[in-house]
């Protein structure tokens, strides 16, 4: 992630990229609710589970990309898109953990990097900056994990099915996890350099 600014062009709310991102944050405790189901006595609804992160996965795509071709890009949308891509990183991360399906160090090290950027986002508040636009490093660590998600939860079963899945999840967790992390140290390097700036000029 970059401390970038990218220029608002609507200060419309119900826009259909706004829309697409209130649909993922609707689609956080559903999915919540679905993963953990079986753990409280419910029947499976890994299948469902998996719709519902591919349909994330999918509107994630589409409302920064129509956004920019609408010109739609707004406030509001630059606190929704990134927001649905934690929460949902964060509902995953505790619904697969609890299954027991990722282990612990992977969701620490995952956790840990969001409570950097949650401090470097402090920082910047108290200088007075704004939250910055996700850049393409910090997209690319979000679809990594999007991708690794599902296929770890398909990989909780038996066969060459799950097999297949677990080879290719793995992948994709290693991939986002270590870009997720270059995104952050880059975003502390970049923030310090501003706060310097800063300094100085004062």
């Amino acid at each position: 992630m970059e401390v970038q600014e990218t220029r608002v062009q609507t200060d419309r709310v119900l826009t259909i990229p706004n829309i697409l991102s209130m649909a993922r944050l609707v689609g956080v405790p559903v999915f919540l609710w679905l993963i953990l189901w079986p753990r409280f006595g419910g029947p499976n609804c890994d299948g469902w589970a998996l719709l519902v992160l591919a349909f994330s996965g999918v509107s994630d795509y589409l409302d920064g990309k129509l956004a920019r071709r609408w010109n739609q890009i707004s406030s509001l949308g630059r606190i929704l898109d990134p927001a649905a891509d934690r929460l949902y990183i964060l509902s995953t991360l505790v619904g697969l953990t609890w299954r027991e399906i990722l282990p612990l160090w992977l969701t620490a090290a995952l956790l840990a990097r969001e409570l950097l950027l949650l401090g470097m986002v402090w920082v910047l508040d108290r200088h007075g900056y704004a939250p910055p636009q996700v850049n393409f490093l910090g997209k690319a660590a979000t679809f990594n994990l999007m991708y690794a998600f599902p296929l770890l939860l398909l990989s909780d079963g038996s066969g060459w099915l799950a097999s297949l899945a677990a080879i290719f999840g793995w992948a994709f967790a290693g991939w986002g996890t270590a870009l997720y992390w270059w995104a952050g140290i880059l975003y502390v390097v970049q923030v310090r350099r501003l706060i310097r700036a800063d300094a100085q000029a004062d």
